[in-house]
């Protein structure tokens, strides 16, 4: 039998912004970030195109060629 009673563990990680120790659960409207100024400050740079994934770049309709 397992022990239905046994608290569940936290994960806690780093908070992509500041590296803050974050518990990574349901209640946190803000996860994986600390706080809502940190999930702001992570918008702001893909916004401004600080962060970027890695890859080809897409065509767009207009540069295809017939």
């Amino acid at each position: 039998m397992t022990d239905s009673t046994a608290p569940i563990p936290v994960r806690i990680v780093a908070c992509p912004t500041c590296r803050k120790s974050v518990p990574f659960r349901a209640d946190n409207p803000y996860r994986p970030f600390c706080s809502e100024r940190c999930r702001l400050i992570d918008l702001g740079e893909w916004a401004a195109e600080g962060h970027r994934i890695a890859g080809e770049p897409m065509q767009s309709p207009d540069d295809e060629t017939h």
